[in-house]
């Protein structure tokens, strides 16, 4: 799914802007471009349950899987790949027997997790 970009920019909105927020009048058209895809790929089916089972100390696959209700197998491993490729999450192989892959953030993952954090507190306070 493409989203076409919308070339306006909205009006600053009421009151001070959050600490380290620019102003969107300051957000370029590129920073635009990123901040969408970022929203759409998180936003994927799954992938932002995922990330938040990961965040919540899920490591292994039947873990994960566990933690997201409705998940198929097929569906967690796509995700889960998907996720990697991004560098959002990495996978260890540990040489056990049988071999055990574990499942954690990368730093950019924890980072991405951190930044949606406000997203959370609002589905708290305005979701239904």
């Amino acid at each position: 799914m493409t989203v076409e970009h919308v070339h306006s920019r909205p009006a600053s909105p009421p009151g001070p802007a959050a600490p380290n927020v620019p102003e969107w009048s300051q957000i370029d058209d590129e920073a635009c471009r990123r901040f969408s895809g970022a929203l759409e790929f998180i936003g994927r089916r799954w992938s932002g349950a995922i990330m938040l089972a990961l965040a919540r100390g899920a490591s292994r696959f039947g873990e994960i899987r566990a933690a997201v209700l409705g998940l198929s197998d097929r569906l967690l491993a796509a995700r889960l790949k998907e996720l990697e490729t991004a560098g959002l999450v990495e996978r260890r192989v540990e040489p056990t027997t049988p071999v055990t892959v574990r499942y954690g953030l990368t730093a950019k993952g924890s980072a991405l997790m951190a930044a949606i954090q406000p997203l959370a507190e609002f589905g708290e306070v305005w979701g239904e």
